[in-house]
């Protein structure tokens, strides 16, 4: 009987532990973020998405004048947005977490991937997008052939490809 005690004991004392484990980790403070944030350079490449969204924009829409798709992200702005992210960052991530990212990306390799992640993203979409226009036109082709689909790429069986509406009730 004095063994099933001590061993309930055990029991309750690991289960504490187990659920007293994660709540041991530390939540980084907003400091600790935002110099992640300023070591990754986050704010220069939200600043840099404005000025091509500026340009986009200016071009799009020409009535509006350029000076206000200049101002749209400012300094303020970028302050909300990074205030905005640090709850995020807290969520995911421990102060331990944090501590060793800021090791890393303050480190050559660190700022290595700060500069040409960018890049290579901006390489890789391009490179995805072509592939998954290829994949597409394939997947068309092979469907066409089996007659699946017909010259236009519509159901040859389907309203919509013989010019004729659906009617409901018809």
């Amino acid at each position: 009987m004095a063994r099933h005690r001590w061993m309930g004991a055990i029991a309750g004392a690991a289960m504490l532990l187990g659920a007293a484990g994660p709540a041991l980790a530390t939540q980084p403070s907003e400091q600790q973020v935002r110099k992640l944030f300023q070591v990754m350079h986050l704010d220069q490449r939200v600043i840099q998405m404005g000025k091509q969204f500026s340009g986009t924009m200016g071009h799009n829409v020409p009535c509006v004048p350029a000076s206000y798709w200049d101002g749209f992200v400012d300094e303020a702005s970028v302050n909300d947005l990074m205030g905005r992210m640090v709850p995020i960052y807290q969520a995911h991530f421990t102060a331990e977490d944090i501590a060793g990212l800021l090791k890393f990306y303050q480190s050559p390799l660190g700022q290595k991937v700060v500069t040409e992640l960018p890049k290579t993203m901006e390489e890789g979409m391009s490179v995805g997008r072509l592939w998954g226009e290829e994949r597409a036109m394939a997947l068309i082709q092979a469907l066409q052939k089996k007659g699946t689909l017909n010259v236009e790429g519509k159901c040859p069986a389907s309203p919509a490809a013989d010019g004729t509406a659906f009617e409901p009730g018809k």
